[in-house]
């Protein structure tokens, strides 16, 4: 996860993503950076557009959290109500990091 964040802190900066800029800020970081993962990453972001990448990331749709709770239906509890809500929710941001991670390998 440390390259990822060394990549989105030198596109942040302005500085291009290269090989050597990400070890230099891997190391800054006291991280001693593996030559393969560096290479990896690097060409897998030279095709990606990371200003789009992270517009769609952050305007993913999420479920507002209700305020109030809605009357229960004979059949289902409000118990059964949460824990699906939150089992919605927990898949729905399991899909938004997946989606990422696929992104920057």
């Amino acid at each position: 996860m440390e390259y990822i964040y060394a990549a989105l802190l030198l596109h942040r900066a302005g500085q291009q993503i290269t090989e050597e800029n990400v070890k230099k800020v891997l190391s800054a970081a006291g991280i001693n950076p593996d030559e393969a993962r560096v290479k990896a990453l690097v060409a897998a972001l030279s095709e990606i557009n990371i200003d789009e990448v992270l517009k769609s990331a952050t305007a993913m749709p999420f479920a507002p959290v209700a305020t109030t709770a809605a009357p229960a239906t004979p059949q289902e509890k409000p118990e059964v109500k949460e824990e699906k809500k939150k089992e919605e929710e927990k898949k729905a941001e399991e899909e938004a990091l997946a989606g990422l991670s696929a992104l920057f390998g």
